[in-house]
């Protein structure tokens, strides 16, 4: 069985790339969920003080981050910077940390909201935008393809 080269090598390569970080942003969305809406709290670990600050942080910046990826690598047009879709990703973000958190404190037995969890969900949130944005500036500069094959 043969096989066509495609024309535009770069294309299909950011093609895969936008699979792959969409799955990879889906994954991370639903282990935020889980993370937020599990019935009881994460353990807290007596050598590591403040942990769940450290989880809520990394479950915010981590699917910013990777959302960001994926529309600016499904962009057609080339890579540029989404300003309408990451100010709606962002907003989106920014309310579901203080949902999450009056959730849990109306509706949770065994778990309380806490305005500090919310605030490191911004944190988180600020994270995933800087490194998105150093990404952002890295492939600006360099002019090559965030994807190879």
């Amino acid at each position: 069985m043969s096989h066509t080269v495609l024309p535009d090598h770069s294309r299909t390569s950011l093609l895969r790339g936008w699979h792959f970080a969409a799955v990879a942003a889906v994954l991370a969305v639903l282990l935020q969920l889980w993370g937020l809406y599990r019935v009881a709290g994460p353990p807290q670990p007596p050598w590591f003080p403040f942990a769940d600050k450290v989880e809520h942080a990394v479950g915010f910046a981590l699917p910013v981050l990777l959302i960001l990826l994926t529309i600016t690598l499904r962009n057609r047009s080339g890579w540029r910077w989404p300003p309408r879709t990451s100010v709606l990703v962002l907003v989106i973000f920014a309310g579901h940390a203080i949902v999450s958190e009056l959730i849990q404190q109306q509706w949770y037995r065994y778990r309380t909201g806490d305005p500090l969890d919310a605030l490191a969900d911004w944190v988180g949130i600020a994270v995933g935008v800087l490194l998105f944005r150093l990404i952002f500036l890295r492939r600006a500069r360099t002019g090559r393809s965030l994807v190879t094959s």
